[in-house]
C-alpha cells in the first residue's frame, strides 16, 4: 500500500502537536516537550555518546537480519521445492513457529554471554522462522504450469531456483522482514537494557533509571524509533527496487 508523503507529514505534525499538548497539561519533568527532546537529541547525537550507541544497535539488528536472510530464504525455497523434505520438517516448524522467540533470550545469554553474539543470535531466531515459513509457502504455492513451462525450455533445478523460485519469493522475504523489524528492535532493547554498556537499550535504561535524565531518555526513545523506522523504510525501498512488477499500474 502506497502512502503519500503529505499524509505522513500531516500525521507527524499531529503526533507532535498531541505530544506538546500532553506536556503542557501534565506539566511534569517526566514528560518534556518535543522541542526540548529534539534539542537534547541533537546535542547527544553530536556531542554525546548517542551516535555510538545508535551504531552499535544498528550493527546488531543488521547482522541478525542478514544472517536470517542468507539462511532462512534458501531453506524456505528448498522446503517449497521438496514436498518430501517439507513433510519431514513440517511438524518441527509447526511446533516452534508459534512460540514467542523472546523467551529464548535468557537461554541464549546463558550460552553465549552478554556480548554482540547473543543479541545478534536472538534477532536471527526471531526473523528466521518468519522468513522460512513465508518463503516456503510462497515457493510451494507457485503454479505448476509456470514451472513446467520453464522446464520445457531446458531449465534445471538450479535455473528454476534462480529464475523462478527466488524472484517469486522475494516479496515474501521482504514482507517477513517488514513484519519483524519492530519485534527485532523491541527484543534488542530488552537485550541491551542489562549486563551491557553499549547500545540504545543501555542508553535508555541508564538515562531514565539511573540518571533520571528524562529529556535524554526520550532522546533515546527517539533514536530507537528512528532505527525501527529506518529499517522499515529501507525494506520498503528494497521492495520497490527488486519487485517492480508488484507496483506496475
Amino acid at each position: 500500500m502506497s502512502i503519500r508523503r503529505r499524509d505522513l507529514a500531516l500525521t507527524l505534525l499531529f503526533l507532535l502537536a498531541a505530544w506538546q499538548l500532553a506536556a503542557w497539561l501534565l506539566n511534569r519533568p517526566i514528560l518534556p516537550a518535543p522541542g526540548t527532546v529534539i534539542g537534547v537529541f541533537w546535542r547527544e547525537l553530536t556531542q554525546g555518546m548517542l551516535a555510538e550507541h545508535f551504531l552499535v544497535s544498528l550493527w546488531r539488528v543488521t547482522a541478525g537480519m542478514m544472517l536470517a536472510i542468507v539462511s532462512a530464504a534458501p531453506s524456505g525455497l528448498l522446503l517449497g521445492q521438496s514436498k518430501r523434505l517439507n513433510r519431514f520438517l513440517a511438524p518441527t516448524i509447526y511446533l516452534l513457529y508459534p512460540i514467542p522467540k523472546v523467551v529464548f533470550l535468557p537461554i541464549v545469554l546463558v550460552f553465549f554471554g552478554v556480548g554482540d553474539i547473543s543479541k545478534i543470535l536472538t534477532i536471527f531466531i526471531i526473523l528466521f522462522f518468519q522468513i522460512l515459513v513465508l518463503v516456503r509457502d510462497q515457493a510451494a504455492g507457485l503454479h505448476p504450469a509456470l514451472i513446467e513451462s520453464v522446464r520445457s525450455l531446458g531449465a534445471g533445478r538450479r535455473a528454476l531456483f534462480w529464475f523462478v523460485y527466488l524472484p517469486a519469493s522475494l516479496p515474501a522475504i521482504l514482507t517477513a522482514l517488514r513484519q519483524s523489524v519492530g519485534t527485532a528492535v523491541a527484543v534488542l532493547y530488552i537485550a541491551e537494557s542489562f549486563a551491557t554498556r553499549q547500545g540504545l537499550g543501555y542508553y535508555l535504561y541508564y538515562q531514565g533509571s539511573t540518571l533520571l535524565d528524562y529529556p535524554a531518555m526520550y532522546a533515546g526513545v527517539l533514536a530507537m524509533s528512528l532505527l525501527g523506522l529506518g529499517m522499515y523504510f529501507s525494506v520498503d525501498w528494497l521492495e520497490r527496487r527488486l519487485c517492480k512488477w508488484q507496483f506496475a499500474a
